[in-house]
């Protein structure tokens, strides 16, 4: 992306790292940024966003020292760090970036309404279907469900209304296609029910691995899966 430096626009490489609990991740955050930059050669953005509740009384450090030089002395590595707790809902669901808008589900909501707040993220997504993988889709509509404080029935009603329905088949397709080729693989012939829920726990177990879920989170999603796997085996 491009961002505005010494009033010049530059293109950047943005390179973020998710955290489910506090941790000090500045070693290894630079560790990623020698990768990214060798990879890209381009000015790097890096940022630490960590969704964990816990009331930090001490913040985490937003840098790494990594050289030293005569004229200079320490030579350090600096970074963004975003602890969405400490955000507001209101602010964070009004940037263009989708992965604010979705932030803004765990941010402090206090004095915004959870429904709106749903409406913006969905309205944001179905304009992007085009950019969007089948994986990605699949993601936003398991942190919108994980996080929404609104019933099913309101739920549905905002899907109606800006045509999310129509992402939600692109998503089932893709999960029955995915656990009915997982089915395949193993040599055995699934039902499609049974081939939509396998799909669904490859996938969550997939984004756990890379780190885009956490384990409670991935766990949460996993179980009620799980169970319906189980009544219909029996």
């Amino acid at each position: 992306m491009e961002v505005e430096i010494d009033n010049h626009f530059q293109e950047v490489a943005i390179q973020i790292e998710h955290q489910s609990e506090k941790e000090d991740v500045s070693e290894r955050l630079f560790e990623y940024l020698c990768y990214v930059w060798l990879l890209k050669r381009k000015l790097v953005w890096s940022i630490v966003i960590y969704t964990d509740e816990a009331i930090w009384r001490k913040p985490v450090s937003d840098q790494f020292c990594y050289g030293f030089s005569r004229q200079y002395q320490k030579q350090y590595f600096h970074f963004d760090v975003l602890k969405v707790k400490a955000e507001k809902s209101a602010e964070l669901i009004q940037k263009h970036s989708l992965l604010c808008k979705l932030l803004a589900l765990k941010a402090n909501d206090e004095g915004t309404d959870p429904e709106q707040l749903i409406y913006a993220i969905y309205q944001a997504t179905a304009l992007l279907q085009e950019q969007l993988t089948a994986d990605q889709l699949l993601l936003i509509e398991q942190w919108v469900d994980f996080y929404k404080k609104v019933p099913a029935p309101v739920l549905k009603k905002i899907k109606q209304e800006v045509n999310m329905e129509l992402v939600e088949t692109t998503i089932s397709e893709h999960i029955y296609n995915q656990g009915k080729a997982e089915g395949l693989l193993e040599g055995e012939a699934k039902g499609k029910t049974e081939g939509l829920l396998e799909g669904q726990l490859a996938v969550l177990e997939k984004l756990h691995q890379q780190g885009v879920l956490s384990k409670a989170q991935r766990n949460a999603m996993v179980a009620p899966l799980r169970q319906q796997l189980k009544k219909l085996r029996r």
